[in-house]
């Protein structure tokens, strides 16, 4: 019987990058019943600020990142199938980071600014022993948005022997110039806050401000520009309303002259999600997450994309956003012609949701839906159309 949540040691770790992580540990989660006969096990895998909790266990249980995915009745259905997800490495909610002690005998002696760098295809290395100590041999699917978007097209190219099936929502084959100016961009406003102390800070004075402003500007490609527009306008608020930018202490430098006397919603609203980012994430594996992210490319070292996932041997769903300003459309066509002139059994779907790239969370319901359809519909679309078929995943919700 595997538990609902667990830790387990994976071993030594080499990494991509060179040099080696002596002890991994990842921290997982499951829900339903894993049938070696049915063969009915999913992978669900994170993006950059998720952990292992996709949906609560019981009544008592906190809610998870895509609770309207999966449980009984739900798209991902857990009377039938085993789901499971871990915490990816380099994360913070329990598996190997940052802010891990080097030594398990020594707690106080954490990685900080020592931890090497880590990529995606280490992710998934780490994944693969995870699952062969759970004596999990082979996948129904691995499905991710995102960062979880690249570990599923990884585990694709990876292991194709164990995939049946990948679903790849709203990430590209490869990191491009401009998302990783953008993940520079967070990373540098962490490093220019004076409690940083090169990622060896005590964990009780985090880089506060560094991390808020860095999930700021991520807000600001995560979501879509007509719904900004439709949700905030150009309304304002009195300063003396927005309490969340004083216990931050963003605005310590700020000017008080008169223009400064009141902020517009949507800057309250940034400020809002820089506190609640603050509260919950470590500032180094932030900086550690959206390196490996940016690394990201399935065809380095494999002769290029192309050669890449001819490797492929699973169906593969793509599903670009139309609204996406991170990773758009244009980036999952590339893979997508990639895979068919691989001769590839693959499926893409242009998603016209006004949420941006954060779609994917945002309707997890109706996005789930949409996979397991076209898992259950060997065949569907397989063709496809060259530049994506335009559906209605679900009605999502503001």
């Amino acid at each position: 019987m595997i538990p609902c949540r667990g830790r387990l040691e994976v071993g030594p770790l080499p990494l991509e990058q060179g040099g080696s992580l002596p002890r991994v540990e990842l921290a997982f989660e499951t829900w339903g019943r894993w049938d070696p006969q049915r063969k009915n096990a999913i992978l669900v895998c994170h993006a950059l600020t998720g952990d292992a909790h996709v949906a609560a266990h019981d009544p008592q249980d906190r809610p998870g990142w895509w609770e309207a995915a999966v449980g009984p009745g739900r798209p991902i259905d857990t009377r039938r199938w085993f789901v499971l997800c871990s915490n990816v490495l380099g994360s913070c909610y329990g598996s190997t980071g940052p802010s891990s002690p080097v030594d398990p005998k020594v707690p106080e002696a954490r990685w900080g600014g020592r931890f090497p760098t880590v990529t995606v295809r280490d992710m998934v290395h780490a994944q693969r022993r995870l699952l062969d100590a759970l004596g999990i041999d082979r996948l129904a699917l691995v499905v991710g948005g995102s960062l979880g978007g690249m570990q599923a097209l990884e585990w694709a190219v990876s292991y194709p022997d164990r995939v049946d099936a990948v679903a790849v929502l709203a990430a590209p084959p490869a990191s491009s110039p401009h998302a990783i100016a953008w993940n520079e961009a967070q990373r540098q406003a962490i490093f220019a806050d004076p409690a940083w102390q090169g990622g060896d800070y005590p964990p009780e004075r985090p880089p506060r401000r560094g991390l808020a402003l860095a999930r700021m500007i991520a807000m600001a490609t995560y979501r879509g520009r007509d719904e900004w527009a439709a949700r905030f306008g150009r309304d304002a608020v009195p300063p003396d309303d927005d309490p969340v930018a004083a216990r931050i202490g963003l605005y310590a430098t700020a000017p008080r002259n008169e223009a400064e006397r009141f902020r517009f919603q949507i800057e309250s609203y940034l400020h809002y999600q820089g506190e609640k980012l603050v509260r919950r994430f470590d500032a180094a594996s932030y900086v550690t997450l959206t390196r490996a992210m940016d690394l990201h490319d399935v065809g380095r070292d494999r002769g290029g994309l192309d050669q890449a996932v001819a490797r492929v041997r699973g169906r593969v769903y793509v599903l670009s956003i139309a609204s996406d300003l991170l990773y758009p459309v244009e980036e999952q066509r590339r893979l997508v012609r990639a895979l068919r002139r691989a001769g590839k059994d693959v499926t893409w779907h242009v998603w016209r949701a006004p949420w941006g790239h954060d779609s994917f969370l945002v309707d997890a319901a109706g996005v789930a839906q949409r996979v397991m359809d076209w898992l259950d519909e060997p065949g569907q679309d397989a063709a496809g159309l060259e530049e994506g078929a335009a559906v209605a995943v679900g009605e999502g919700r503001p």
